[in-house]
């Protein structure tokens, strides 16, 4: 997750979608609005957001089309969302905070829209049948937050020197577009991001094309791979460009702030031998393609792992820093967290990757890194499955802790089969999400023996032990 200066401290579209076969939504007479069926929930509870995420339905794509103006820090857009109803729906949410909705269709027509808080409850003409597959289309505008977490760090759309940076991690996805904004719900994205001739604007995925028309520059992007909302990104401003391709054929873009462009370009000319290690150890790369986006230090507050193109601040641009974050394109965007109490599995592995860079090239045994963090008492604030609040969930022990559990499985189990765990686990729920119950069963079937006493220690043990 969000990775603070190597530790956390305080803290085309609608004409292309028309080409996707649709189920369009039948009428019924016993539900209110001539709809049928019941709302979805309004919430998915979460352990630690139980508002965010909406149940009724399953988002398969996003297209998003952003037209932003820096100057006026205004965002002009509109949301296609393609998405299955899992149930009878007469009306379902979508998360939203700030922003002013003008119009809601579903499948082209009108739709009644109600906002509540961060809650945007839309109520079909008729009803959506379970099974069926419906387009809903949100036009919206306005100046578009800056969200604080419980940690007290910034996310959401962050306005920058020389245009704004969107960060998602936990919630701040619904700072800028509708949605179902929990990771347990996954879909691919188009984003089309429009703005002043001179800027350009970064996002996720595969750039499929730029062009300028009448002062204005547009960019469209493709993620082909399942996305979480809170991976999403939005990079707007002026930028040093690199592009590059791995050993193994992935286009590598990266993108820097001129003013940090010169200090970041020999990190930067590393992300293809970092990313072939990884592999190396992690299994295939999960995505259509990798890179960069450097910040300066007062844009963005800490490192993320926005999927395939991180962002970092200068001052947490180190090798490190990358190496983590790279690492986070297995473990929490391919293979995201069912809840947001499972965040050590993400954590846990990224860290890990530090100790085995570490270990592989600096001279620096993931044992003495173990020993590190044991050695800290700050790790041992609670158990890393159970963060007590969300202002917790970047806390030293989902990330050092966290990292000790894996160590302890490698003690247990030996190489041989720890690695085949590395690798085996992204494999297994490659785009998918998993909980900590399901690692747990993943990791004893391949290591053959029950690892119960290692769990209730080092993953869910209130106390330190004696000795490392």
């Amino acid at each position: 997750m969000r990775h603070r200066s190597r530790a956390r401290i305080a803290p085309f579209a609608a004409a292309a979608a028309l080409l996707i076969p649709l189920t369009g939504c039948t009428g019924a007479e016993d539900g209110p609005g001539g709809g049928h069926g019941t709302p979805g929930a309004a919430g998915l509870r979460d352990p630690y957001f139980p508002r965010i995420g909406n149940g009724g339905y399953d988002v398969r794509h996003y297209a998003l089309t952003l037209d932003y103006d820096p100057a006026r820090n205004h965002l002009d857009a509109t949301a296609e969302i393609t998405a299955q109803a899992t149930q009878d729906l007469s009306a379902f949410n979508l998360d939203l905070t700030g922003l002013t909705v003008r119009r809601a269709t579903v499948d082209g027509a009108e739709a009644a829209a109600d906002r509540a808080g961060d809650e945007l409850t839309l109520r079909p003409r008729d009803g959506i049948d379970r099974g069926d597959v419906f387009r809903t289309v949100v036009t919206y505008s306005g100046t578009p937050r800056k969200m604080t977490d419980a940690d007290g760090s910034a996310e959401g759309w962050l306005k920058t020197k020389d245009g704004a940076l969107a960060l998602g991690e936990p919630i701040g996805s619904m700072a800028w577009f509708p949605g179902n904004h929990h990771p347990s719900d996954k879909a691919t994205y188009d984003i089309t991001l429009t703005v002043p001739e001179g800027l350009r604007a970064f996002s996720n995925g595969v750039r499929t094309s730029e062009r300028t028309v009448d002062g204005r520059t547009t960019a469209v992007w493709h993620s082909a791979q399942p996305m979480a909302s809170y991976l999403a990104t939005v990079a707007v401003g002026r930028w040093t460009t690199t592009t590059s391709t791995t050993p193994s054929g992935i286009p590598v873009l990266t993108a820097a702030d001129p003013a940090v462009a010169a200090g970041s370009a020999g990190l930067m000319g590393r992300i293809p031998e970092l990313l072939a290690w990884e592999q190396e150890n992690f299994g295939p790369y999960p995505f259509s393609s990798t890179g960069a986006i450097v910040e300066q230090d007062g844009d963005a507050g800490y490192a993320l792992e926005t999927q395939t193109r991180p962002v970092f601040p200068q001052g947490s641009f180190d090798v490190g820093t990358l190496v983590h974050e790279m690492a986070h394109q297995w473990y929490g965007n391919s293979v995201s967290p069912a809840t947001w109490k499972d965040m050590w599995l993400n954590e846990s592995f990224a860290t890990y990757a530090e100790w085995l860079y570490g270990e592989d090239f600096e001279d620096t045994p993931a044992q003495r890194s173990f020993e590190k963090a044991f050695a800290e008492d700050a790790n041992w604030a609670f158990p890393p499955a159970e963060p007590p609040t969300a202002g917790d969930l970047f806390a030293p022990p989902v990330y050092q802790r966290g990292a000790m559990v894996l160590h302890k499985i490698r003690q247990t189990v030996g190489d041989d089969t720890f690695y085949e765990i590395l690798a085996g686990w992204p494999a297994k729920h490659r785009h998918g999400n998993a909980s900590t119950e399901d690692f747990t069963t993943y990791v004893e079937g391949v290591a053959g023996e029950d690892l119960s006493d290692l769990w209730d220690v080092w993953l869910y043990g209130d106390d330190k032990p004696d000795k490392p």
